[in-house]
């Protein structure tokens, strides 16, 4: 019992840590991008409003109780564990493996959202929920965590119980596999909700990339949020016919050339020197 407990202390100083971490270095990151392409990116403003100083506020302080959330419900994790119901693979990587886990998490997830997402825009749920996440009507990098309570919850179960249902089928998953997936969705996350289109020219009508969901797709949800309800694939929007009419239009309206000037790049290269520095430093990548 005492292992039990001190295991459980460990994963939520790791959990807030981590989850704090990568969204910080995420969100910020991505701000400060937008920054240094200053012309760039409002060129490729998706809407004609702006946040305000209060929706900035407000994200990023419901984004941290948002982190406390993922570490209290993922303490399921460590017992689920414990228990013996939840399996990782330790050892040398088998590659070949390690892909396939990494991809069929990724793909299992956004069939996740996709459903609990059409699940919180019912009239009740809404309400109750999801209407605090929808206060971002104009989105911004700072509220990819901008979540009630409610939903920080069902969005953070999706781990334990994907690693449950996984570990009754196979031997486990690489916990790096795990590790690239958190990043992944993080990092996706803050590109949804950017509100400048980060996604090149003709991206939407190329048949190799058109079904990976652009910051267009996802902030047409925001901005009329009755469409558009998948996080990375457009997949299930299309089969279910909840994918807004005109998302490839409003794509093309704000999708234009990237142009790099000489003060630009030096911009985004003291930004990103200055974020590794700091991530170095608390130990977090």
């Amino acid at each position: 019992m005492p292992e039990l407990f001190d295991a459980i202390v460990d994963h939520m100083i790791g959990a807030f840590t981590f989850d704090l971490g990568r969204y910080l270095i995420a969100a910020g990151t991505l701000s400060l991008i937008l920054w240094a392409f200053g012309k760039w990116s409002s060129a490729r403003r998706i809407q004609s409003r702006k946040a305000s100083i209060g929706d900035y506020k407000r994200e990023f302080l419901s984004s941290m109780r948002t982190v406390l959330v993922f570490g209290l419900t993922t303490i399921s994790t460590v017992l689920l564990e414990a228990s013996g119901w939840i399996s990782v693979i330790t050892g040398e990587i088998f590659w070949p493996l390690f892909i396939l886990q990494l991809l069929a998490m990724i793909v299992a997830h956004d069939a996740y959202f996709y459903w609990m997402h059409r699940w919180l825009h019912t009239k009740t749920m809404f309400r109750f929920s999801h209407l605090h996440h929808h206060k971002s009507r104009t989105p911004t990098p700072w509220a990819a965590y901008s979540f009630s309570s409610f939903e920080a919850m069902a969005e953070a179960a999706f781990v334990p119980l994907y690693l449950f249902l996984f570990s009754l089928f196979s031997a486990g998953m690489y916990p790096f596999a795990i590790f690239l997936f958190l990043a992944h969705m993080i990092i996706r996350n803050v590109m949804g909700h950017a509100g400048v289109e980060l996604f090149p020219a003709g991206w939407t009508r190329n048949k190799f990339v058109g079904w990976i969901t652009t910051t267009t797709h996802h902030d047409l949800h925001h901005s009329q949020g009755n469409s558009n309800f998948g996080l990375y694939f457009t997949w299930w929007d299309r089969m279910m016919g909840t994918e807004h009419p005109d998302y490839e239009a409003r794509f093309d309206a704000v999708a234009k050339p990237i142009r790099l000037s000489v003060g630009a790049t030096a911009n985004i290269c003291i930004a990103a020197f200055s974020l590794l520095a700091v991530a170095t430093t608390v130990n977090l990548i």
